[in-house]
């Protein structure tokens, strides 16, 4: 059976919690400085205790250290490195090579998506120096996914949920050219979820003030069959800045589609009960796209709002002076609901739901509801009430068999991932004047796992006579027996192994452009110890320089999206060149590459 990893995010300690209880397989969380998400940043402590609580399960817990650092900083994320492998992480995900030029402890690496693994010779260049898995490009297809698995060996991991970045990850510098705020370095600003006009050259709008960057959410559940056939083995859920009950929802959500899948075992132990019914619409979320996992189609972008729409809910079909009906009567709302709603001008407009009569829905403000007005909630107060009050856990299934032996007893313990212990006391035997409450007993008392993360699926007893036996020895015997089983299942723990060895395996490429995000000494020369020699600096260096070049690559193409796709035989026509406008009538030059089906913003 192929073994499939459900891997989510961590925005702190107790979310991480809530996602292994959830079912995760493994988590990701940012640690005290250089991880993608600036904001996301835990400290040693925290991410020790998610460690110990997570593998209690089998789960793995992975650091995000996936920024491109400065000189000063190489040696201090190196000292980080091994305070994160003394607390035993399972392994470390990173973006700078320079990394490998300082003396490593031998923990396993993880090739990040900001390294832009985006071909099968540089996949395999990464596989060879010691990476044990690379992060696919979130623009790859299945055909392009199966192609890397046929020609390599290295695990394979790819986002199934959540926020897309519109530019390939690792080639987008937007952000840094409007405010100095690196997505390289973790602190995107998010321009990509700003207003922008599209002009041609003569000054006239195609598209006026929309969110033209602004791209719906994945959600690729309806493919995990596809995914694992073309050679995925690990499944990662976006969100190290979404709260609990969104990881809550989503992993579960996931969880139970693995699950249903018989081909597939999971990589970590224990079953999840979630008391509570997942939907995805029910928290963040922009509208849902596969992207490009089965080709290019039209409507991947949110082009009226950046923000969560929720779930669709119906239409106006009443407005009374300060409330209004809609035409589903299937759904119900509650006082406290988050509802929103698209304006004349496509303006995203929202408010609160102060009461429910009947089918009259009372909002904090009126607004601009009108009748056939397509009604949306994107908060949910019962749902998220649920949530809160939901009694989430996650269970090891054992078994167990008390025997008898020649000076006593023995308890024997069994679980799920095959490891055994066992306990033994000897003791004067003294047969039971009520034998079968003497049985009840035992096994009830055996079976007390309550404050442990087991649960006792069968027991079974198997001794000459009924033997009365005092509680406290029952107590003592099935403490021993679950602590030694605990031991058992630590020292049995699959853990990954560092294969990173110095070498100088010839890097794909003879030269490396700004694109190559090189940004200290260190990374420059383990690409001259792999062959490369011509090198031009990263746009966040000193030398960086923005005038002409692209500040971003993205395979979404806003001229598809809007109607005016060159490749299509009746497009309509455009004055070119056509640039990209914010609201502070700063221009971009848009630039289409048609043989590839990209394109480019570039700084001008």
């Amino acid at each position: 059976m192929k073994k499939i990893e459900l891997l989510a995010p961590a925005k702190d300690l107790e979310t991480g919690i809530t996602a292994i209880n959830c079912g995760a397989d493994a988590v990701y969380i940012g640690t005290e400085r250089f991880g993608a998400r600036e904001k996301a940043s835990n400290n040693l402590e925290d991410i020790e205790a998610l460690c110990k609580y997570a593998h209690k399960y089998w789960s793995k817990v992975y650091v995000t250290l996936n920024t491109i650092l400065y000189d000063n900083e190489i040696e201090i994320a190196g000292k980080l490195i091994n305070s994160l492998y003394a607390i035993d992480i399972d392994a470390l995900i990173i973006q700078d090579l320079g990394l490998l030029e300082i003396d490593l402890p031998p923990i396993p690496l993880i090739a990040s998506t900001q390294m832009n693994n985006n071909t099968l010779e540089k996949i395999n260049f990464l596989e060879k120096i010691g990476f044990i898995r690379v992060i696919l490009p979130r623009e790859f297809n299945i055909s392009q996914i199966k192609y890397i698995k046929e020609n390599s060996s290295i695990e394979l991991e790819c986002f199934i949920h959540g926020s897309l970045c519109v530019s390939y990850s690792g080639q987008c510098y937007l952000s840094y050219s409007r405010g100095k705020r690196s997505a390289n370095r973790g602190s995107c600003a998010q321009p990509c979820r700003l207003r922008y006009s599209l002009i041609d050259k003569n000054g006239s709008i195609i598209s006026n003030s929309k969110y033209l960057l602004s791209l719906k959410d994945l959600n690729l559940s309806e493919n995990i069959a596809d995914l694992i056939d073309a050679g995925i083995t690990s499944f990662k859920i976006e969100g190290r800045l979404k709260d609990k009950y969104y990881v809550a929802n989503i992993v579960s959500f996931y969880r139970k589609k693995l699950d249903t899948i018989l081909e597939i075992k999971k990589t970590s132990s224990g079953k999840s009960r979630i008391d509570f019914v997942h939907d995805v619409y029910k928290t963040f979320n922009r509208g849902y796209t596969k992207y490009f996992i089965f080709g290019r189609n039209k409507e991947m972008a949110s082009l009226h709002t950046p923000k969560s729409t929720g779930e669709y809910i119906g239409k106006v079909s009443k407005i009374g002076e300060s409330s209004f009906s809609v035409d589903n009567p299937k759904i119900f709302f509650h006082s406290g609901d988050g509802i929103c709603f698209f304006d004349k001008n496509n303006n995203l407009i929202g408010t609160n739901i102060n009461k429910i009569d009947g089918s009259s829905i009372y909002p904090d403000k009126i607004l601009d509801i009108k009748i056939k007005q397509m009604i949306y909630r994107n908060y949910d107060s019962d749902f998220i009430k649920a949530i809160k009050k939901s009694k989430i856990e996650r269970k090891i299934e054992i078994n167990l068999r008390f025997v008898e032996t020649e000076d006593g007893f023995a308890l024997y313990a069994n679980d799920e991932d095959g490891n055994y212990a066992n306990a033994k006391v000897n003791i004067l035997k003294e047969i039971a004047q009520k034998k079968e409450q003497a049985i009840i007993t035992m096994k009830k008392q055996l079976q007390k796992l309550g404050d442990t993360y087991f649960l006792c699926l069968n027991i079974t007893v198997e001794t000459k006579e009924c033997y009365f036996i005092p509680l406290n020895i029952l107590n003592a015997l099935r403490r021993e027996c679950i602590d030694n089983l605990i031991l058992v299942r630590a020292q049995n723990r699959p853990k990954f192994i560092s294969k990173i060895t110095k070498s100088d395996i010839p890097y794909p490429e003879a030269s490396i452009s700004y694109l190559g995000n090189v940004l200290n000494k260190k990374s420059k020369n383990f690409y001259n110890r792999h062959g490369v020699f011509k090198i031009e600096d990263a746009i966040e260096s000193a030398g960086g320089v923005l005038e002409n070049k692209k500040l971003m690559t993205t395979k979404y193409c806003i001229l598809y999206e809007i109607g005016y796709c060159k490749k299509e035989k009746k497009h309509k026509k455009i004055d070119e060149p056509i640039y990209l406008v914010d609201e502070n009538s700063k221009k971009y030059l848009i630039k289409t590459n048609c043989s590839v089906c990209e394109m480019e913003v570039i700084h001008e």
